[in-house]
């Protein structure tokens, strides 16, 4: 999904004078606006890991580019496990969604990261 943010932005004055950048914040709503439009509405998402490696300035375009990161094979294991379980037996949870996104600028990478469904637990607390 290509998107532009206008030089008129509500979030452009102060951020920064002289020469306005378009706001990390700004640019992650884009990227969930993408991910919306791609797999309809979603429960609460967390953004564990983000990374900023060029300003966006306003009028330029940039792209959101995404990527669905399928279940680890440990999560696949447990829940063919839970498929294995006796019915009164509690089901193991389903691995949570997950994506990679980026955004370019033309070739030019500006930030990237990752998007997990709330539900799934902090990534500290998988081990």
């Amino acid at each position: 999904m290509n998107f532009v943010v206008a030089a008129d932005h509500p979030c452009l004055p102060g951020h920064f004078p002289d020469r306005p950048l378009v706001p990390g914040v700004v640019v992650l709503e884009r990227v969930l606006d993408a991910l919306q439009a791609q797999h309809g509405v979603l429960p609460a998402l967390r953004l564990p890991q983000i990374k900023f490696l060029q300003p966006l300035l306003p009028g330029q375009t940039a792209r959101v580019e995404l990527e669905r990161i399928e279940p680890k094979p440990a999560d696949a294991a447990q829940a063919d496990q839970a498929k294995a379980e006796p019915p009164h037996a509690a089901p193991a949870p389903a691995p949570p969604l997950r994506w990679r996104f980026r955004v370019c600028r033309g070739e030019e990478l500006l930030a990237s990261g990752e998007i997990v469904a709330a539900d799934a637990p902090p990534a500290d607390a998988r081990a």
